[in-house]
């Protein structure tokens, strides 16, 4: 596969050792990936699959790994709690695969992670933030930020870039990473100097946030930070603009999906966002892979697509390293992955299977995400 595409001091992804040999046909090694095709986060795992199944295909067409093609198997977990350990499960004693990708979500990778610790299969997420996700065993990694970083990205641009003095926070009870976030966020905004006014709670697939917005609204406020998924973030924006509420709302990677503008509408203009990646970011490494992945989906990756795309690929890179499928081999080279140039960015797991992250900032205009800055550890 080319390399051309890759970020300089980062060494190449794939390499020699990747054609296959022989006559007759290889059997596949078989990867597991999880993910909520259906539900109420499936334009999370729609985008998440595209990235994946890109990665696949692009290691297949340079000859596979080790000599063999490389299969996918996914399982839709459907966005529903306790599914994603009934499928993972699935995956691993009746599909028999090496490794498993997956899910972007913190909960539902944490209902995984056990099973795959337990049979000593690797597990990989592309998105799930939540730092308790990789304390769950030696077995499991991620590629993206985590929570601790996001939340203090952006407590940093309400306070230096937004200039933001008094903010609310309004998260879910419902989620483990809501609550973790605005932690964070709270942590950082009031050691810069800044006030949380005003902390109000919310669960997960609530309809009606106007109680909540009352108050903020009644404690004059100057921004709103809202760590959760697209659902409820647009539901948010909306009811907030229509009691008069005109103040910026800032939140999280959990808002990017093209549903949070079918949603909002307007009143989620001007909202602000944490994410893993743009596809406006015009390094040559994001230019490269977006124009390959527009060729091959007839869209533009985002930071999802992306960081799917990176998980897969890391694991494709470690089984060339590791020279075998057998787990504890293929945790071992995971485990040794250094300066992985991936799409959005170099990769390398620290002691935790945690990597070391940028993130960037988004905002709505004109009903499009649009670019607005990087931030680095």
């Amino acid at each position: 596969m080319p390399q051309h595409f890759l970020i300089p001091l980062c060494r190449l992804a794939l390499g020699a050792g990747l054609l296959t040999t022989g006559l007759a046909a290889p059997a596949p090694i078989k990867i597991g990936e999880f993910a909520s095709i259906t539900g109420k986060e499936a334009t999370y795992g729609q985008t998440v699959h595209k990235g994946t199944v890109f990665a696949i295909e692009e290691a297949n067409a340079a000859g596979g790994v080790l000599g063999r093609p490389l299969e996918l198997v996914t399982e839709d977990d459907q966005s529903r709690a306790g599914e994603s350990a009934t499928v993972v499960k699935k995956l691993i004693s009746r599909d028999k695969v090496i490794a498993v990708l997956g899910e972007l979500t913190s909960g539902r990778t944490l209902e995984a992670a056990p099973i795959c610790q337990n049979a000593k299969i690797p597990l990989i997420s592309p998105g799930a933030t939540a730092t308790e996700v990789t304390a769950k065993g030696n077995y499991i990694f991620r590629v993206c930020f985590i929570d601790p970083f996001q939340g203090t990205v952006m407590a940093k641009f309400a306070h230096d870039s937004l200039q933001l003095r008094r903010v609310a926070v309004l998260s879910s009870v419902s989620s483990a990473q809501s609550v973790g976030l605005a932690k964070y966020f709270r942590e950082r905004f009031t050691a810069a100097g800044g006030t949380v006014v005003l902390e109000q709670k919310y669960g997960e697939g609530d309809k009606d946030f106007r109680a909540q917005l009352t108050a903020i609204k009644a404690a004059g406020v100057e921004g709103i930070f809202v760590p959760g998924y697209y659902t409820e973030a647009a539901l948010i924006s909306k009811q907030a603009r229509d009691l008069g509420l005109t103040v910026p709302f800032l939140g999280i990677d959990g808002w990017e999906s093209s549903e949070l503008i079918s949603i909002g509408g307007a009143a989620v203009e001007g909202a602000y966002f944490s994410t893993h990646y743009s596809p406006e970011n015009q390094s040559p490494a994001v230019v490269a892979f977006n124009t390959r992945y527009r060729q091959r989906w007839g869209e533009d990756s985002n930071a999802l697509s992306a960081l799917a795309y990176d998980s897969a690929m890391v694991l494709i890179d470690a089984l060339r390293r590791a020279g075998t499928t057998e787990g504890p081999k293929l945790r071992d080279a995971l485990a040794a992955t250094k300066d992985f140039a991936g799409a959005t960015g170099c990769i390398t797991f620290d002691a935790q299977r945690n990597p070391t992250k940028s993130a960037v900032v988004l905002t709505v205009n004109n009903g499009r995400f649009v670019f607005v800055q990087d931030v680095h550890p």
